[in-house]
């Protein structure tokens, strides 16, 4: 106890103020009272500012995915999020972005977008990795970029304040990424129930045979969104990558009406991805 009002004291010398303790009881409990609640208004205050000072930190890491024809106009077709991983030339994706292939007798390749505004730089992709069950792909790159940190494999507790960056709705806004902060609601099975029958597919069938969890979360994502890191507000660790929106009424009213629930795939998938592909 004597170590935590000592740590209060200084803060409040820090901020101006200054206070003895006093010898009576009833004095004593009252200032530890005064010092736990500016301590609690102090912490409080830091905490606010960490989301801004992570995403000016983790912005240079965000890329978009596109699919690049030299002979179109546009030349390039914004489909999605990414981010950059250690060492530096490995992207992360989902795999349901680079799914369809490129039309090679139109010179269509995917591509990798960097940088912010009106002006991207543009990467070829040397080499791609998939997880097609996790929907997670990686996109190797010549040069090298600044990277993110991934948290550990294991799970992370439910009402976790979380944030993701990307790209929503890219055709729309270009390469000015965006933040949603994001509470982590649960831990739940991939399979999302259907109405009937007839709504199911061959793929969620077989998902319900041996489904796998993923992170249902309160914030709300758009189809641009595909691919985003998900990560935490406290230290910007990445814990997963934003890979679906559960769809209210129908696709075109995803952006009109969005639900505000999302998902992400945990990044316990992509570290296995990654150590599949380790030399």
């Amino acid at each position: 106890m004597y170590q935590f009002t000592k740590d209060a004291n200084s803060i409040l010398v820090q901020h101006g103020l200054s206070l003895t303790l006093m010898e009576h009881s009833k004095h004593t409990r009252w200032f530890i009272s005064i010092k736990l609640l500016i301590l609690a208004i102090f912490n409080s205050a830091n905490a606010n500012t960490d989301l801004p000072a992570l995403i000016t930190q983790l912005k240079p890491s965000v890329v978009a995915i596109a699919l690049y024809n030299p002979t179109a106009a546009p030349r390039l077709k914004l489909l999605g999020s990414g981010f950059v991983i250690s060492p530096g030339n490995l992207v992360v994706t989902n795999f349901h972005v680079i799914s369809t292939p490129a039309d090679i007798t139109k010179n269509e390749t995917y591509v990798v977008l960097s940088g912010h505004g009106q002006q991207p730089r543009i990467h070829s992709i040397k080499q791609t990795r998939t997880d097609a069950r996790h929907d997670l792909a990686l996109l190797e790159i010549d040069e090298k970029l600044p990277a993110v940190r991934l948290a550990q494999a294991a799970y992370i507790a439910e009402g976790t304040e979380l944030a993701f960056t990307g790209y929503p709705i890219t055709g729309v806004l270009g390469l000015y990424p965006a933040t949603h902060r994001a509470l982590l609601s649960a831990v739940t099975p991939i399979v999302i129930p259907a109405d009937h029958s007839q709504a199911l597919s061959a793929a969620s069938i077989r998902q319900m045979r041996d489904p796998f969890l993923i992170y249902q979360l309160d914030g709300t994502a758009y189809p641009g969104n595909s691919g985003s890191m998900l990560y935490r507000q406290d230290n910007g660790e990445v814990v997963g990558i934003i890979n679906m929106v559960l769809i209210k009424k129908s696709k075109e009213a995803v952006l009109s009406d969005p639900s505000g629930i999302s998902y992400a795939i945990p990044v316990k998938h992509l570290h296995q991805l990654l150590e599949q592909h380790q030399p």
